[in-house]
């Protein structure tokens, strides 16, 4: 299954055509995703208790994989996923790439970014405490 767990899709056909929202739940067995917001539909909730309310609610609807295109960050458009391998500490990864050449699994992008971090920052500032700061200031002063 190409779409995950909060990927951004829109919806290509159904009554629902043109809508886009964030993926709630997937269900890779039967190959259906909920989407926020799309495939609304209206149930009878009996009150079970004294204390429960009865009414009408709505909520999402399951709707097939086939009927759903993943929406890429980078350039905003709905487009087929493409697989790619790449290699992270020292093994390789199965990750999903947009046409325009953007990864789509965002756990790839966190592990980039944390990867990519201790290079540019060498070494942290060493940390001074206020009171040690302004007691060091005018003793410079009276020094002159």
């Amino acid at each position: 299954m190409n779409v995950k767990l909060n990927d951004n899709v829109l919806v290509i056909t159904g009554k629902d055509k043109g809508k886009t929202g964030r993926v709630v739940s997937t269900s890779p067995k039967s190959g259906r995703v909920t989407v926020q917001g799309v495939n609304l539909q209206k149930k009878h909730m009996k009150a079970r208790k004294a204390t429960d309310v009865a009414g009408i609610v709505e909520r999402e609807g399951a709707i097939d994989v086939s009927n759903v295109m993943v929406i890429c960050d980078k350039c905003g458009k709905a487009t087929r996923v493409k697989h790619t391998f790449v290699e992270m500490d020292g093994k390789m990864k199965k990750v999903r790439v947009c046409k325009c050449g953007n990864v789509l699994d965002k756990t790839y992008k966190k592990q980039a970014k944390a990867a990519a971090k201790p290079a540019a920052e060498e070494a942290p500032k060493k940390r001074t405490r206020k009171r040690t700061a302004k007691a060091e200031a005018p003793a410079e002063e009276n020094k002159d």
